[in-house]
């Protein structure tokens, strides 16, 4: 009899923790919206497992997609002690069945989509962020077209940013008028700790950025295979996805939990 109780006994202890941890899962995912200043609805989804002084993380995405590149990457961050934020850039589409809600509203009130409109999207995130959680340290993870805007904003706004993370970064706004050290010359001001990587073949196009950099807490890393072209690298379906994983894991726990 003691036996088939204690039996019962497991089963309901297990089936707590299988519902407490589906709980806790649902919980870690919220939509908001929020406004940039001129006037675009910004649509995010939050990440948030931690107390509010915990270091955070804000994702941005890469080209013709949505805050849905970083589905399982943010849970990922969010296990190794950080918050995090996953925005809609209005210069986007759709990736993982997750629409581009941010892109909708800009194209419906006649606003630019391509990737330099995407910074008031950007900055109005880093500022929902430092008004919700203005203790926490405050690192921007970029992908693609983004990547490049996140080391533009680290070096430009050195008083909201603590850290950065950029993925396949390169000078793409040439092609938009800009000078070929557009990235460069704002670069040359980061003082925080950076992380730059991207796929194999694309390493000597953010080499002369990352030698730009100042930081005495900078980290370049190439992988053993051909790799992938931004955050997408991290994605478990890519064969070397826990390269970039142990990389990015030593970056973020000896920048900002360990220290």
């Amino acid at each position: 009899m003691n036996s088939l109780l204690n039996l019962q006994n497991k089963k309901y202890c297990l089936l707590f923790f299988i519902l407490l941890f589906i709980v806790i899962q649902i919980n870690a995912q919220k939509t908001i919206k929020f406004e940039t200043e001129d006037s675009v609805s910004v649509t995010a989804d939050l990440y948030i497992q931690h107390n509010k002084n915990a270091p955070f993380v804000l994702f941005f995405h890469q080209a013709g997609w949505s805050r849905g590149e970083y589905l399982e990457i943010a849970p990922w961050v969010n296990n190794l002690g950080f918050n995090a934020m996953a925005v809609d850039q209005r210069s986007g589409s759709a990736v993982n069945n997750i629409k581009n809600q941010t892109k909708i509203d800009a194209a419906n009130k006649g606003k630019g989509t391509k990737y330099l409109d995407a910074i008031p999207d950007m900055m109005a995130a880093i500022h929902y962020v430092k008004t919700h959680f203005p203790d926490a340290k405050l690192i921007i993870w970029g992908s693609s077209y983004s990547s490049a805007l996140v080391l533009k904003i680290a070096g430009e706004h050195p008083d909201l940013i603590s850290g950065v993370l950029a993925f396949s970064p390169a000078e793409y706004y040439v092609r938009f008028g800009k000078s070929d050290d557009y990235i460069t010359q704002s670069a040359k001001k980061i003082q925080v700790p950076v992380f730059i990587s991207s796929a194999r073949n694309e390493t000597g196009r953010w080499k002369p950025i990352f030698e730009s950099i100042p930081s005495k807490s900078k980290t370049g890393f190439i992988p053993e295979g051909k790799g992938n072209h931004g955050s997408r690298a991290l994605w478990k379906e890519k064969p070397d996805h826990q390269e970039y994983r142990k990389a990015v894991k030593e970056f973020l726990l000896n920048n900002f939990i360990n220290k």
